[in-house]
């Protein structure tokens, strides 16, 4: 949660897991559990969301990660959202697919440079309070034709 303006606390955290929950039941799709193969340990999750915040680019179908920290910088993220990305594109036929973390979120913007997605701009996430230094965010797209002649 390093770049979240704060942790969630035990209730927030359940009640977003609640809140996954409902959304993958109602969609067949949604931010999966991560766990290391062959070993079973949860590392954190990874998906597809549509985001419920009024994002100025809004609606839109977002890849998404959240990892415990000593899963950071072994290349997990990029291979679970790439497997999310091809989920997206060739069984649920969207036509694009956007990511967006604030602007200091290096590793994420990272992540989302390797998957081929392309910088779009910047914008202030309305769920981040005022005058907090993370409500700066910027934005990556990934459209299907793009990852097709990308990824054949």
């Amino acid at each position: 949660m390093e770049f979240f303006p704060s942790p969630l606390t035990t209730e927030q955290s359940n009640a977003m897991v609640d809140r996954c929950t409902e959304f993958m039941d109602r969609n067949g799709w949604g931010f999966w559990a991560a766990e290391l193969l062959g070993h079973g340990t949860f590392i954190g999750f990874v998906g597809l969301n549509n985001p419920t915040a009024p994002l100025p680019f809004a609606p839109c179908t977002e890849v998404g990660w959240r990892l415990a920290f000593d899963y950071w910088g072994k290349g997990l993220a990029t291979e679970a959202a790439r497997e999310a990305l091809r989920i997206g594109f060739e069984i649920l036929g969207l036509e694009e697919i956007v990511s967006f973390t604030a602007v200091t979120n290096r590793r994420s913007r990272a992540v989302m440079e390797r998957l081929g997605m392309s910088d779009s701009g910047l914008f202030e996430h309305p769920a981040v309070p005022v005058g907090n230094p993370l409500r700066r965010h910027c934005l990556y797209r990934l459209r299907a034709t793009r990852r097709c002649a990308a990824n054949p």
